[in-house]
């Protein structure tokens, strides 16, 4: 089904598709499998060969390091204010297993360039009124392939469409989502559309809410939701480079991380393709005319199977050599080095410096020094966190919100979110920290300050686990 036709028989304006295509191109290279790149024909004077280009999937790597830098497990999230609502909102996280998915949209967002989080009440029960009173907060994952920003300001998306994919009964649907600001009653608030698309030719095939029971990937779904907040309940997250992939510089999308280095990764393929060209044509080769394949009691000179001998046809004139070898020199070198200065160009265009990349023994190996806080690395991170950091704390914004709306005891929203990303790889975790047990024992540090730095502790925490260990020191206790 084209997605974009149905949102203009439905009156939605979003960006034009020529955007999608970009992204298409984006995942493409992500799989290392470009159309009439890695796909091409070779003649040969005779017939035109298919080949089949070799890839160092340079795009994908890129995308998988972006992500471990930015989201891992040692990303700290600490919510002060309200234990109970820490509680509550690391629950959600930990059940909707947001470090291990978030990561693996972290690296997403690296090849496409945007991604979004919605979250959401699933198998929702209602009290007489109408009200929610029971379910569970579900984070749903959605690719940028499927996202269709619908009104922005300022790169902000305040209204957007999703796309969920789905089987049922082996034939493939669609849940169109529309998160859309109404006023209802004179109160602006959120209503999210849900729509059931059978996946036909054109704008498909409108599903009837009544049908939607019958099948089982869309049971339960309601039809409309007014949510009663001027919030929304999803949260864009895209890479902070400017999106020049698209003439109308409005869009609020991001691009791909290597977006602008297209030329860089095909010269590498290329490279290396060559690279590995060069051992299969520069195998050895001994050219044996046929009186000398057979002793005189008429048993083979040589092993049938290996393939290093070639029998030449009877007429060939050998002349003084029944026997000769064909040892072509391998430009190995030549090839790692071309390959190198251009993992060096790449590595730098995507914000990651030089060296960060080296091509040795025919695989590509990662650099793991601690680098320093004015490198092209820091200061790449530090800009991509400025956005991730709101996208966070949005989403838990949006968690606690929806708590509230289910009546759970002792939520608070005004508290205090803190997000402590991963900087090991600038600074030297462990001396800075026995540097810090230094400052503690001379009396520069205290020790509340230490549990609030290393143990992501608030001070009322710290303050606390202090007064118990000097209570009841614990041994094991670092």
């Amino acid at each position: 089904m084209n997605v974009l036709t149905y949102f203009k028989n439905l009156g939605i304006d979003t960006i034009d598709s020529s955007f999608y295509s970009q992204i298409q191109k984006w995942e493409s290279w992500y799989n290392g499998d470009v159309r009439k790149f890695h796909h091409y024909y070779v003649y040969n004077g005779k017939d035109r060969i298919r080949c089949r280009r070799l890839s160092l999937n340079m795009a994908k790597k890129l995308c998988e390091d972006m992500a471990d830098l930015l989201l891992n497990e040692r990303v700290q999230i600490t919510i002060s204010g309200s234990e109970s609502t820490s509680d509550y909102v690391h629950d959600i996280l930990d059940k909707n297993k947001f470090l291990v998915k978030g990561n693996d949209y972290q690296e997403r967002k690296a090849c496409s360039g945007t991604v979004a989080y919605i979250a959401q009440i699933k198998d929702a029960s209602t009290d007489e009124d109408g009200s929610v009173i029971g379910g569970d907060i579900r984070i749903n994952y959605v690719q940028a392939k499927n996202i269709f920003p619908i009104s922005w300001e300022n790169g902000e998306v305040t209204e957007a469409a999703f796309l969920f994919p789905k089987t049922a009964n082996r034939e493939k649907y669609a849940l169109i989502q529309i998160h859309r600001m109404q006023v209802i009653n004179e109160v602006p608030q959120y209503v999210i559309e849900n729509h059931v698309v059978k996946c036909t030719r054109g704008a498909g095939t409108e599903i009837a809410a009544d049908k939607w029971n019958e099948l089982k990937p869309f049971a339960g779904i309601s039809p409309r939701i007014e949510t009663g907040s001027d919030k929304p309940q999803f949260v864009i997250d895209r890479l902070n480079i400017v999106n020049n992939a698209d003439e109308d510089d409005t869009n609020p999308m991001g691009v791909s991380i290597f977006a602008n280095s297209l030329d860089a990764l095909a010269k590498i393929d290329l490279e290396y393709d060559s690279y590995a060209n060069e051992f299969n044509l520069g195998r050895k080769r001994i050219f044996v005319a046929p009186e000398m394949l057979y002793n005189v009691d008429g048993n083979p000179a040589f092993d049938e199977n290996d393939t290093v001998f070639y029998q030449l046809p009877e007429d060939t004139n050998m002349g003084n050599k029944p026997i000769y070898e064909v040892d072509m020199e391998l430009r190995a070198e030549q090839h790692s080095k071309a390959i190198n200065d251009d993992l060096n160009f790449l590595s730098f265009k995507c914000g990651f410096g030089t060296e960060r990349y080296r091509f040795e023994r025919g695989s590509v190996t990662t650099a793991t020094q601690v680098i320093s806080d004015n490198s092209d690395m820091y200061r790449s991170l530090k800009k991509h966190e400025i956005i991730l950091e709101d996208v966070i704390k949005n989403l838990i914004g949006v968690i606690i919100r929806l708590g509230i709306a289910l009546r759970v005891p002792g939520l608070k929203e005004d508290v205090e979110i803190t997000i402590d990303f991963d900087d090991s790889i600038i600074e030297d975790k462990s001396a800075e920290r026995q540097s810090d047990r230094l400052d503690v024992s001379m009396g520069a540090m205290t020790l509340v300050e230490y549990r609030e730095k290393w143990y992501g502790e608030t001070e009322e925490e710290a303050s606390k686990r202090v007064v118990q260990e000097i209570d009841d020191p614990d041994p094991e206790e670092e």
